[in-house]
């Protein structure tokens, strides 16, 4: 049975679409990021001390890899009822979820406090932080993607992608200004506190612009045939599988693809961003501030150049853009270490912004690559799965390996090697992929072409 594709909404109302989901990505991203940012500047102090510096660094960041274990299980809870209840009402609760856990990080007494109790408090938040990570970004993707045209779907989706870098841009910000007017001492004492609270306020605006958007209606349009189907179907018919059951009879391989291309743009992200403040810090005798500024410079960067490649991947492809920035950022590594050990802030700024705008190339074309791969009603589950998953393999540990190859071999060589070898491997992933960006996403029926949807034609289908 056929139907027609869902005309896409006006200008206007896209552009307040993408809004939304900029906005809620945006602080979702500040939340997660500041974490990683604390947890190499402060965090070793007041919850792991009594350590050695580096070992309480690394005591810290495990911690924060906690936060990428749980992102699996939030793809797993909120693609499944995303899949089931539309995008919206799971966005909402993932910001409430993010933004309250942030919060009570800032109100956590520290170890001088209360002892032990202090780092698994953190932990568990850390933990509520990471789940609502994992169903966050699936939703924000899918919403801007099925909302728009196919014919500048990724310059649209891209958007929800600049939220990462104007979290990072936030995070680091707030802490920059932070760590300029008040002394090392009060930081450490009650300044880190603040940026965690005012997460409040940003949740509070979040939501109101979140709340004030339509379903997609690409899913509205699945979800209407879905029950349609449930009307017709004898008694002895089966039920429609759950998502994630149809994302792995359907979509395996294009799960397998997904996590293989994260995996350099995952572990060069914090790789660049979060370990660099400890290497630059700790081997380029670089200050704080300095680290800071270098990387929050290079941040406003990334946040421009990631619409530009989005649109150039409508133009000729999600899969030359990927490839482009995972070649790009195995080639980067060694001089991106040497420029860094110079110790000099134009070097430092230099090295950050040319890894992001590469790092971009990637996580540019990703929302709607990985979008355009699975079917309406296992979309968000797909997605999701597919880029949650390969976090706990790529940037979970990242920061923590890094920190640990630096402790053993005291060398940026090893640090390098590892970049390159996940470069290698999405090198690989997004090679046999094939391209999508000319997928109409109301014309993928899971019965009849799901596992091989960019063959799918224009004409669009039920789903």
């Amino acid at each position: 049975m056929s139907s027609p594709a869902a005309a896409p909404p006006p200008p206007a109302n896209l552009k307040r679409i993408v809004a939304a989901s900029l906005i809620g990505t945006t602080v979702e991203w500040y939340d997660f990021f500041l974490y990683g940012s604390a947890a190499a500047l402060v965090f070793n102090k007041l919850f792991f001390p009594g350590s050695d510096p580096l070992v309480g660094t690394l005591l810290s960041f495990l911690t924060y890899a906690v936060g990428f274990a749980a992102r699996p299980l939030g793809a797993l809870v909120f693609g499944h009822y995303g899949d089931r209840l539309g995008r919206k009402k799971l966005l909402v609760l993932s910001l409430l979820l993010m933004g309250g856990a942030t919060f009570a990080i800032g109100l956590l007494p520290t170890h001088a406090t209360v002892g032990s109790a202090a780092p698994v408090l953190l932990t568990v938040l850390r933990l509520v932080q990471g789940f609502a990570l994992g169903g966050e970004w699936g939703g924000a993707v899918l919403l801007v993607s099925e909302h728009g045209d196919a014919r500048r779907r990724g310059f649209w989706a891209s958007w929800p992608q600049t939220g990462a870098p104007a979290g990072q841009l936030l995070a680091t910000g707030v802490l920059s200004l932070l760590t300029a007017v008040l002394s090392d001492a009060a930081f450490v004492s009650w300044g880190w506190r603040i940026p965690f609270l005012l997460s409040g306020v940003l949740v509070v605006v979040g939501l109101w612009i979140r709340l004030s958007v339509d379903e997609s209606p690409v899913f509205r349009q699945a979800l209407a045939q879905a029950e349609a189907r449930k009307a017709v179907r004898s008694a002895e018919t089966e039920a429609d599988p759950l998502p994630l059951v149809s994302v792995l009879r359907h979509h395996w391989r294009d799960v397998l693809v997904a996590m293989g291309a994260r995996m350099a743009e995952n572990i060069s992200y914090y790789v660049i961003t979060a370990f660099i403040l400890v290497y630059a810090t700790t081997s380029a005798g670089v200050s704080k501030q300095t680290a800071l500024n270098a990387v929050l410079i290079a941040s406003a960067v990334h946040f421009a150049v990631i619409p530009a490649w989005g649109a150039l991947s409508d133009r000729v492809g999600r899969r030359p853009v990927y490839l482009l920035g995972a070649v790009g950022i195995g080639l980067w590594m060694f001089p991106f270490f040497s420029l860094v050990d110079t110790g000099a802030f134009g070097s430092l700024v230099l090295a950050v912004t040319v890894g992001l705008i590469l790092h971009g190339a990637m996580y540019a074309p990703q929302a709607a690559f990985f979008s355009e791969m699975f079917a309406t009603r296992m979309r968000y589950s797909g997605a999701s799965i597919g880029a949650q998953f390969a976090s706990v393999a790529a940037g979970a540990p990242a920061p923590l390996i890094a920190t640990a190859l630096l402790a053993d071999y005291d060398s940026s060589t090893p640090i390098a090697l590892y970049v390159i070898a996940a470069a290698l491997v999405t090198i690989v992933a997004v090679g046999v992929a094939k391209e999508t960006r000319h997928r109409d996403l109301a014309d993928a029926d899971p019965r009849v072409g799901a596992e091989h949807p960019q063959t799918a034609t224009t004409d669009a289908r039920a789903v």
